[in-house]
This record gives C-alpha cells, structure tokens and sequence, in this order.
C-alpha cells in the first residue's frame, strides 16, 4: 500500500466553487513586543493553500508553535487572516457562523446546564422550538450513547463523557463543517482510543466535514482521509499525505498492522526533518 505525498497547487476560482473548504495564500501575522522593543513582526502562518473535499476527515499536525489553532481560529471566524482568505461553500470566512461547530480541548461546557441543555444550547440560538428541540436532542444524546445522563450536570461526568456532550452539541445544529483542537489531549489513553473509535463512528454516520487538530502522529494517522504536515517558523504546509487504510476503521484492527506503523513512521521523519526537501509553504510530490 503506497501513500501519496499530495502537491495540491494554486488555487483557483474553480476550485474555491467545488470544494468544501478552501485556504488560499492565507497567512497571520502578529505584532510583538518584548520589554523595552520597539514592535515587530512575528509570522504565525504563511502562504496556506488548502483544499478540502465535502465529507472528506483531514487531521493537521506538526511542532508546537507551527500555527495549527491559529489555523483553526481562522477558519472558525474568531480572527482573521492579514493575508489570504478561507472559504466555505464558496463563501468568504469573515466571522463565526452556525454553519461551522467548534469542539475544544477543554469541553467548554456550561457547567449550569444538564447534558440535554448543553445540547440544545446552538438550537436555542436557531430559535429552534422546544418540542423539536427536544427531538433533535434525543437523536445526538443516542448517538454519542449517553442515554440515562440527560440531566446530568457537567461535573457530574467523566471527562470522555464531557467530550461526548460538547461533539453531540456541536453536531446538534447540524453545522455544516466540525472544526476540532484537540479534543481528546485532556483525556486518559484508553478513553482517548475510545474517543477516537466513537467520533469515526458518529463521521460515519452524519459525513460531515472535519478538520482535527492534533499532536499525536498515530491519532492523526488513524482517523484521517487525509493528513497535513505542518512545519514552524513560520508555520506553514509541508505535505499533504493520502491515507489509504481501509475503511470502516476501528483503533484495535488498526494500530498493530504493518501499513499504519509505517505510515506514522513517516510521518515521524517527516516531523523530524526527514524528507523534507521542498521549500516551505509549498507540498512535497512523492511515494512512499
């Protein structure tokens, strides 16, 4: 099984109209200032050119600091980029929007609200009514299995459980992109290989389109149609890597088997400086 390292190109008008989501030339800098110092310059991101299918699981990682949230916020509407744009369905990004749910590292639930409120929390937003509400409610709470807790209070939860209810939330609103930083690095490894089986799951299901920020190489490797490689200082896209393990996929089958150790080797080299000949902000063009 062979793995394309990806070289996606320009972006063009075309492509801003076909795909899902589109970062073109997109680029952050920040204006800094240590002690005494007269400001400067600091790039966070530079010259991203991404395009993402409908339906299609990609995973971003690379070095602290590279600018992956920062990526992240951007697509999420919280800022905005000083160079480039991102589009959704052909629209420029320029603020949050329903049509994008946002999963955190830190749950980022109101711990006043049960289970079923913290759910129905984007629903209220919509000015959805209370009886479908409750309906729409019953289908994510299923879906993430957490029947029985309802009305549980945050604090009443283990911290999977807490992940559980901030996906079902985010989903419940049926946005029509899930943007996700690290949502499962607060959580132990087992319930984090949990995790990781129950959001393929509910993707498989729902086929929205995700974008998943991570440190993990064999969590990257594992959930993704697709991985990018970002590299730091300034941040920016190595490569783009085709994953090619079979689907549906379920962390047991997968992560002792030849294809996904050499893959996430890979990626490691990768990570490390291996292969890494091409300039940054541009992708690399091979085969493993």
């Amino acid at each position: 099984m062979d793995v394309l390292f990806e070289e996606q190109g320009d972006i063009t008008d075309s492509d801003i109209q076909s795909y899902k989501i589109v970062a073109k030339g997109t680029g952050r800098v920040f204006k800094i200032k240590r002690g005494g110092e007269r400001k400067r310059d600091f790039t966070a991101l530079y010259n991203l050119n991404l395009k993402v299918k409908a339906g299609e699981f990609v995973t971003i990682g690379g070095p602290s600091g590279c600018g992956k949230t920062t990526f992240l916020d951007i697509m999420a509407g919280l800022s905005l980029p000083t160079s480039g744009e991102i589009y959704i369905d052909g629209k420029r990004i320029t603020g949050p929007d329903l049509n994008r749910g946002i999963v955190l590292q830190g749950y980022a639930l109101f711990p006043w609200r049960t289970v079923r409120k913290n759910i129905e929390y984007g629903l209220e937003v919509k000015k959805i009514p209370r009886s479908e509400r409750r309906l729409i409610s019953d289908k994510y709470i299923e879906l993430v299995e957490l029947n029985g807790f309802e009305d549980r209070y945050p604090h009443e939860l283990s911290g999977g459980m807490k992940q559980r209810v901030a996906i079902a939330r985010a989903l419940a609103f049926d946005p029509e992109v899930l943007l996700m930083d690290e949502p499962f690095a607060a959580v132990d490894a087992q319930t984090r290989e949990t995790l990781q089986d129950e959001l393929l799951r509910v993707w498989e299901k729902t086929n929205k389109t995700i974008i998943f920020i991570t440190h993990s190489i064999e969590e990257a490797v594992f959930l993704a149609d697709r991985v990018v490689v970002m590299s730091s200082n300034p941040g920016a896209i190595r490569c783009f890597l085709n994953i090619d393990l079979p689907r549906p996929r379920r962390i047991r089958d997968v992560r002792n088997s030849d294809a996904f150790n050499r893959i996430t080797g890979k990626v490691w080299n990768l990570l490390h400086g291996d292969n890494a000949t091409g300039r940054k902000g541009t992708a690399q063009s091979a085969y493993l």
